[in-house]
Formats: structure tokens, C-alpha cells, sequence
């Protein structure tokens, strides 16, 4: 069995990298593997026996000069982080490093001090950091490609395309220019990537083919018996604009038919005081899997390069039929018809006349989880995995 150590830059379910970083811990611990995490500190931090190794906590929101520092410097030049990862490797001496999301608050150093320690490097990828140093291929909430074709990141600083700041761009053009995509080649085996698109788009921005595998994300939750569905249907995730919820909300509120969004973000005040529209906040699964069961279907209306789409395959393991934007890696979540359906992202008038369909469309609930569970078994996955820990 090998010693396998993770790293994901937060350790309790704040996005979907950490929900996949999680599931993996306890997949591979489930697999009889002695396994490891490295993580910041967090107050909302799930325990770990490994915490004491945890780098303090760095904060890219917070105020105040002192605090930029601290951030700059642990994007640039993390030496706690060094320290306390040798530290880590030290004690557990695993065989692989599977990284995850670790841009910024962890480092890529860390895959560096693995690779030269002779620690096989595994990385998943869970969004567009290492050819865009947006993380998001958008610019001014439009797709951008620049940085992937042009291979070169100073648009990034030419644009101000993080939060339109002249020194956030400024860190992250920074960044990408001492983790260049030389570097991170040299010191990564092999790099996964959750859907084609986003291979496609690794290659596109320089990335070797032959280092770039494609392996599907997978659920590992116990799911109920498919329930009766209800009249609504659902939107659940970060309510941000990139996610498509001003599209949404335009047609949402046009139509007879009840959407309950589930979910915290910038945009939440929009949901409030509309009457065909029901805000219900954040929810943790054990209260969000019942809204997802028994809705007619969920609508992920993304805007941008979604890498995957998570809560598509839970909805669809519950049951529950999925409307996704055709963009990014949602499309390769649905099996069009029987599983849902796509409309043209950004497309208002589509979305309504879709949303619509699927309100007269007759699924096969029963065989939508079947079909979900077998596809993206968290048994499938560990068979892929397995293969590049023991290459």
C-alpha cells in the first residue's frame, strides 16, 4: 500500500476542490492506504492529526498594509510553508503528493521540495490557475483566452484582470512568472484534469499531452432512494455572476414555475423579494440533498469555463435531471437526453425555452442515479488513480 500525502490549500468544504480533496482523503484511507494531509490553518478547519504542520493562515481579502505584505510574500516567497512542509515529509515520508488547489496560500513550492525529495507528484486540477493567472479565463466577466494562446502572462497585468487592481494583477503576474509552466512541468508526473475540455485547454496553453490525464471527478456519498419530485427546480452553488445568475434571474422571474436557489455569494441580495423565488442560504449536504431530490431538475447556468460541475453528478446520483450551460466541462457531466439537457450559455431566450422543455420532458429518475452512481463511482475512480500512484 503507499503512503500518499494531499494538499489542498483549505481543509473543511468551502468550494469544490476542497469537497474533492476530502473525498479523496477518505476514499484512499478506505482503500487501506496510510494518507496525509497538508493544508493552512483555518478556523473552520476540520481536525487532523497532521494540523501542527499547517502554515498559518493568509488572508488575499484582508486590509491593511501589513496584511498585503504577508500575502505578497507568501505568494512569492513562502518559507513558512517550506518549513513546515519538509517538516510533514520528514515525519510521514509518503510515496506520492496529490495536489490540489495550493496557488497562493500554499505554494507550488511544495510539489518542487516532493519531486527533488524523489516523492512521485500527482496534481488535480480544479480550475485554470496554471495557464491563466486569473484562475477563471475571464476577463471583465467575458471569456478570455489571451494568456493560453499568447502563452505569455502579462495580460494578466496589461488588463488588471484580478478585481481590476493594478497590484492584485501585479502579485499574480508575479507569480506566474516564478511558477512558470516550465517549472511546473519539470516538477509535476502527471497532471489530472476532471474533464477534456479542460485537457484541451492545458495543451492549448503548452502543457505535454502525455502528462495530462483525464480522469472524471467522483461522488463517494450515500444516496437515499429517489424521492417524488416536486414543482420546483434548483440552482445550487456560489452566487456569483460568472456562475450565470443574472441570465437566471431574468428569466427565472418571467416564468410560472418556482426556482429555490441554495448558496452564498456576492449576488445573494439579487434573489430576495421575487416572488417565483425562494432563497434558502447556504445548506450542508445533509440539508441540501433532500431540496436536490425532490426537485423537478437543477439549472447550472454558468458564464464561464466550468471545469466540472460537481453538483451535476450529485443531483443526477439523486435522481435528478440537470439543464446545463454548453460551456466548459458541464457538458461532459450530462448525457443528453436521458440525463438533461444543454442550452447556449448566456443565451436568455434559450434558457427559457429549455427550462420550459424540461418541465414537459418525461425522465427516468430511477435510471438517471443508476447511470450517475456507475459513472462516477468513487471504485471507477480509485482504479484510474491507482494506476498513476504505481506507474
Amino acid at each position: 500500500m503507499k503512503r500518499i500525502l494531499i494538499s489542498n490549500k483549505f481543509y473543511y468544504n468551502r468550494g469544490g476542490d476542497c469537497v474533492a480533496s476530502l473525498a479523496l482523503e477518505k476514499l484512499l484511507k478506505g482503500k487501506g492506504h496510510d494518507v496525509a494531509f497538508f493544508s493552512m490553518q483555518h478556523p473552520l478547519n476540520y481536525h487532523s492529526e497532521w494540523e501542527k504542520y499547517f502554515p498559518s493562515s493568509i488572508d488575499f481579502q484582508a486590509r491593511g498594509l501589513t496584511k498585503k505584505m504577508a500575502a505578497a510574500v507568501r505568494m512569492l516567497y513562502p518559507i513558512e510553508v517550506k518549513k513546515k512542509f519538509i517538516a510533514l515529509i520528514e515525519k510521514f515520508k509518503p510515496d506520492v503528493l496529490h495536489l490540489n488547489n495550493i496557488h497562493s496560500q500554499l505554494s507550488p513550492i511544495i510539489g518542487e521540495i516532493a519531486h527533488n525529495s524523489g516523492i512521485k507528484v500527482i496534481w488535480t486540477l480544479h480550475d485554470y490557475k496554471l495557464i491563466c493567472p486569473n484562475y477563471t479565463c475571464l476577463r471583465n466577466n467575458q471569456i478570455c483566452e489571451l494568456c493560453i494562446s499568447t502563452k505569455q502572462t502579462y495580460c494578466v497585468l496589461r488588463n488588471r484582470c484580478l478585481k481590476n487592481s493594478y497590484l492584485a494583477s501585479s502579485l499574480a503576474y508575479w507569480e506566474s512568472l516564478v511558477w512558470n509552466r516550465k517549472r511546473l512541468i519539470k516538477n509535476t508526473d502527471y497532471f489530472i484534469a476532471p474533464s477534456q475540455f479542460l485537457a484541451s485547454l492545458m495543451c492549448k496553453g503548452g502543457f505535454p499531452n502525455s502528462q495530462i490525464k483525464v480522469i472524471p471527478n467522483f461522488t463517494n456519498r450515500n444516496y437515499s432512494q429517489v424521492a417524488t419530485k416536486s414543482s420546483y427546480y434548483c440552482y445550487v452553488g456560489r452566487l456569483s455572476e460568472e456562475k450565470g445568475l443574472r441570465t437566471l434571474i431574468q428569466v427565472a422571474r418571467e416564468l410560472p414555475y418556482k426556482l429555490i436557489v441554495v448558496g452564498l455569494g456576492p449576488m445573494q441580495s439579487k434573489f430576495l423579494n421575487i416572488d417565483n423565488i425562494e432563497f434558502v442560504g447556504f445548506k450542508e449536504w445533509n440539508e441540501m440533498a433532500p431540496i436536490l431530490q425532490r426537485a423537478k431538475f437543477i439549472v447550472v447556468p454558468s458564464e464561464w469555463y466550468e471545469v466540472f460541475g460537481l453538483v451535476s453528478i450529485e443531483a443526477q446520483c439523486l435522481g435528478t435531471p440537470v439543464l446545463g450551460a454548453n460551456i466548459g466541462g458541464i457538458p461532459e457531466t450530462i448525457s443528453v437526453p436521458q440525463s438533461g439537457l444543454l442550452f447556449e450559455s448566456r443565451n436568455a431566450e434559450d434558457l427559457r425555452k429549455k427550462i420550459i422543455q424540461m418541465y414537459q420532458t418525461s425522465f427516468d429518475y430511477q435510471q438517471i442515479s443508476k447511470d450517475a452512481q456507475e459513472r462516477f463511482s468513487a471504485d471507477k475512480y480509485y482504479e484510474e488513480i491507482i494506476k498513476l500512484y504505481e506507474q
